[in-house]
């Protein structure tokens, strides 16, 4: 016969047993980000192709003997010196420039097209400072006629962001800068998303009649608020609760769960290392500072964390937070062993990125810096590709990666040269010398019943 005391230490067994079994249970569940709108991007046909007598400039930062290109499968397949293969098309570079295809890392091609009229604006949800429910692929516009001119200089991959009214203005998406029916054909397969993310005057300029933020401290506390929330909805995920679905908050937490890449607006020295401070707190990492006019000034601290800059070559000084620029701010970064890229913000200036590279070399080499052509090169792919997710791919001309090449017509670092043709995914989609070149439907016009 059982005793009170009995029972009573029996039942405390039971609550515990199941109680610990509900905590293993509740312990082994990880946040998963929910997927949607997959790629469907399939590249165009390709013929294996040799590519010979060229002056190749692989991406990886260093000089290379190889002067011949295999790509079979749409894939590299070799690079090396003197090559042959048997059935191959053999293209003879003769003595010209060979490089891989240009990453703009900062677009908004499609979602602010040509022409540029209000209908086409679809680039801020200027409702909120809190918008990271959106995502710029809902907004891309694939007859975009810019999509076109960026290929012509030599543009192989984009990364379409929403713009920076917002602390946090919603997910960017990596295309392909192939044609397309729909912006899902274009995306580009397994490419992580990101956050594009601002911090000062916009989101401060926008809001501070809005209800806020009014102020650079405004900015701050609207980031945490919402990291806060963020956090604790990752948790509860990941202990077995099945909290309401919450898109704002689902991003976030992919953040934090390191399945979306921070992309994030910022000019100022001062204000980038309080964002690293910030991302510290919560347990995330900012990939990639845009514009960052200031990045010279704090270029070991983004050594030290690891977070590169995209950063113009000249363009600086038209609002405040933007005054303190330099000429060497790509090279300075470089030099000091961080991640430095190009970027264009631009329909225009993605077009000559090769030019504005050369631009940032000149001015860092007559500051004393010895840069050369292979180095400044992996501001046009390799560092774009690295801040994507996607360097394993694409940005390089390396042996299993994406065979997206350019074979220029001279110099890439001079102001006359331009791309002679263009390989995304080992298909020839732009040839200068034959005329071959995709055309949005829009430049097609409207037929008119007669």
């Amino acid at each position: 016969m059982m005793t009170l005391r009995s029972c009573l230490a029996l039942s405390a067994a039971l609550l515990v047993a199941c109680t610990s079994a509900d905590d293993s249970e509740k312990e082994t569940k990880a946040f998963e980000l929910p997927t949607a709108f997959p790629s469907t991007y399939t590249p165009m046909a390709s013929t294996t192709t040799l590519i010979t007598n060229a002056a190749i400039i692989d991406g990886t930062g260093a000089a290379t003997s190889a002067n011949s290109l295999l790509i079979v499968d749409g894939r590299i397949s070799a690079i090396g010196t003197d090559l042959s293969a048997d059935d191959a098309t053999i293209l003879d570079a003769g003595g010209r420039f060979v490089t891989p295809g240009i990453i703009d890392i900062h677009s908004h091609l499609g979602n602010y097209p040509t022409p540029s009229v209000n209908a086409h604006s679809d680039g801020n949800e200027v409702t909120s400072p809190i918008t990271s429910e959106v995502s710029a692929e809902h907004g891309v516009w694939p007859q975009d006629p810019g999509f076109d001119e960026a290929l012509q200089g030599g543009v192989t991959t984009l990364h379409i962001l929403p713009g920076s009214a917002n602390l946090f203005g919603g997910r960017g998406v990596t295309l392909r800068n192939a044609p397309s029916r729909t912006v899902q054909g274009m995306k580009f397969p397994d490419a992580p998303y990101t956050l594009k993310m601002a911090c000062g005057e916009n989101p401060k300029r926008v809001y501070g009649n809005k209800g806020g933020p009014g102020s650079r401290m405004g900015n701050i506390a609207g980031y945490r608020k919402n990291w806060i929330k963020a956090a604790e909805y990752k948790k509860k995920i990941e202990d077995g609760d099945e909290p309401t679905r919450d898109l704002q908050l689902e991003t976030l937490a992919g953040v934090l769960n390191g399945d979306i890449l921070i992309q994030m607006h910022c000019y100022r020295a001062d204000e980038m290392a309080q964002i690293i401070d910030l991302s510290k707190e919560f347990g995330y990492k900012v990939t990639t500072f845009h514009h960052a006019v200031e990045a010279y000034k704090i270029a070991d601290l983004l050594a030290e964390n690891g977070t590169c800059a995209a950063m113009w070559a000249d363009w600086y000084g038209f609002k405040m937070e933007s005054y303190d620029g330099i000429l060497e701010n790509i090279p300075f970064v470089h030099a000091a062993g961080a991640c430095a890229m190009i970027h264009s913000d631009d329909d225009k200036n993605i077009q000559r990125l090769n030019q504005e590279v050369a631009k940032a070399r000149a001015n860092g080499n007559r500051a004393g810096l010895d840069i050369s052509k292979e180095e400044a090169w992996t501001w046009l792919s390799t560092n774009p590709a690295k801040a994507l997710g996607i360097l394993d791919e694409t940005g390089t001309l390396e042996v299993g990666k994406r065979a997206d090449v350019l074979i220029w017509n001279g110099d890439p670092y001079s102001t006359f040269s331009r791309p002679d043709q263009v390989y995304i995914d080992g298909a020839l989609m732009f040839d200068r010398e034959t005329g071959l070149k995709p055309q949005s439907d829009f430049r097609l016009g409207t037929e008119i019943a007669r």
